[in-house]
């Protein structure tokens, strides 16, 4: 039997969550009242149970009664009822998009503000994104991209890392991408532009990077960033944070910052890593 609770911030995904699980064969039920979960899981792990793979939708819909859950979940742990849970969250600006977009108000529309019914939601919700087995952070997802992490994770049966990181490279010239977290400057770096032979060329090719490589500053800095990555990264996941966006820029964002952010996921890219990461070059085609 594989049991697994949705739960999350309201406009965060948990509908369309419900939609994927459903799609590959789970039984779902959304909005279960708490007083009847623990009925309900109990008919499943029955041996008269013909259902293998449940998912239900737990949130801030179940007023008052979600002060019940912990001690529901902590019967289920004593009766050997084992269930997973998944916590889609999102950004607060996303959040307050999203729910204008929609022109639906907020579950808890007791607030003089979106934001601030958002606010008093994660305070209600905090005990169950603490005991959160996965967290998926939508702000950045599209659907496909939520439909394809969950199936990786309970179709597939893949590893998941709640981190994920980006290190994306970018041009100056055309501004710094709003999503990043962390953002280096790469214009000291010795400059292929100037060099008629590489003009044309970019980071992903070797003469570029040999190029900008070569000089020992690129090198040294290069090893200095990846050590202080290396060192943010477990406290990152030790705060709960989900995505790390890292920018790299230089001025127009084809040479520099695409061979360092290349260097940069090199080194940081381990299979056996607790975080997941992939590179992205922003402007290397304009």
């Amino acid at each position: 039997m594989r049991f697994v609770i949705v739960t999350g911030i309201s406009g965060a995904g948990k509908i369309t969550a419900l939609k994927v699980f459903e799609d590959n064969g789970y039984y779902c039920v959304d909005n279960l009242p708490i007083a009847l979960i623990e009925n309900f899981v109990d008919l499943l792990f029955s041996e008269n149970s013909e259902k293998n793979k449940v998912a239900i939708g737990v949130d801030i819909r179940s007023g008052e009664n979600l002060d019940l859950l912990p001690q529901v979940l902590e019967r289920m742990r004593e009766k050997d009822q084992n269930y997973e849970i998944l916590f889609l969250d999102c950004d607060n600006s996303t959040l307050i998009k999203r729910f204008k977009e929609t022109r639906r108000s907020h579950p808890m529309g007791d607030s003089d503000s979106v934001e601030n019914e958002v606010n008093e939601e994660r305070e209600k919700l905090d005990f169950l994104r603490e005991q959160a087995d996965y967290i998926i952070d939508t702000s950045k997802l599209l659907v496909r991209n939520l439909r394809s992490q969950i199936e990786s994770i309970f179709i597939n049966n893949q590893d998941y890392k709640n981190l994920f990181i980006t290190i994306m490279s970018f041009g100056f010239k055309y501004g710094v991408p709003a999503d990043c977290d962390l953002i280096f400057d790469v214009r000291f770096l010795p400059n292929p532009y100037y060099v008629p032979e590489l003009k044309k060329k970019t980071g992903l090719e070797k003469e570029v990077q040999e190029y900008v490589m070569d000089s020992p500053i690129s090198e040294q800095f290069v090893e200095k960033l990846t050590d202080m990555i290396s060192f943010l990264i477990p406290n990152y996941i030790a705060e709960g944070k989900n995505q790390l966006v890292i920018g790299i820029g230089c001025t127009g964002g084809h040479h520099r910052s695409v061979t360092v952010a290349g260097e940069l996921f090199k080194r940081l890219n381990d299979e056996e890593a607790n975080y997941g990461i992939r590179i992205a070059h922003r402007d290397i085609t304009r």
